[in-house]
């Protein structure tokens, strides 16, 4: 018998990149059925020293198994998180236990967002925004619009706002918020990491 698809839309993730800044972030409920089991659950986790972020929609024990997976991958690429995305995705879609388990992520690093599905599916949004999750729609939508008038606002800002409007509108998701950043490398920094490499040279 098949599993259910219902789990995998009880939440809302979303993702922006504005003026040098990669900000995730996620509502905190976690629906049994129709019933709120939880309402403070973190669904955003740092992996490789916090360079890279994900977050997920899903069942959340799935959601977590699926999450070591990944990891494993980001270390076996060296975390370069797009290469460690196409392999974890052959493998999510092609391993007998891994292609039950019902989850989508959302996967940031300084420079780029990816969405992976169990379908095996890794997409590079068009935009530099992107929503999963029940109320994923919404949260798109406020994104949008903050991001065409709004642009003084931060990446941060506009995930929080967009996630407010999410929760404003649907059932499954509520105003507790995990939201994480990651800055874009300055120049200084640059300038840093390469007298580093000169020196160890």
């Amino acid at each position: 018998m098949e599993r259910k698809q219902t789990a995998m839309k009880a939440t809302t993730v979303v993702a922006v990149r504005h003026n040098g800044q990669t900000a995730i972030g996620a509502d905190g409920q976690a629906t049994l059925g129709h019933t709120v089991f939880k309402s403070t659950v973190n669904k955003i986790r740092k992996l490789a020293d916090g360079k890279v972020l994900v977050g997920f929609a899903g069942s959340t024990a799935d959601a977590f198994t699926l999450l070591g997976e990944f990891e494993s991958h980001l270390n076996k690429h060296t975390n370069n998180m797009y290469r460690a995305a196409l392999s974890f995705a052959k493998e999510w879609r092609t391993n007998k236990y891994l292609r039950r388990l019902e989850a989508t992520m959302i996967t940031i690093n300084r420079d780029e967002i990816l969405v992976i599905s169990g379908a095996g599916d890794v997409m590079r949004p068009d935009k530099d925004f992107v929503a999963i999750g029940s109320g994923g729609n919404y949260a798109y939508a406020a994104a949008t619009v903050l991001k065409e008038y709004a642009p003084q606002l931060t990446a941060k800002e506009m995930v929080e706002k967009s996630l407010k409007v999410a929760a404003d509108l649907c059932i499954y998701t509520n105003h507790n918020r995990t939201i994480e950043v990651i800055e874009k490398q300055t120049s200084i920094e640059r300038e840093k990491k390469d007298i580093g490499t000169e020196g160890e040279a």
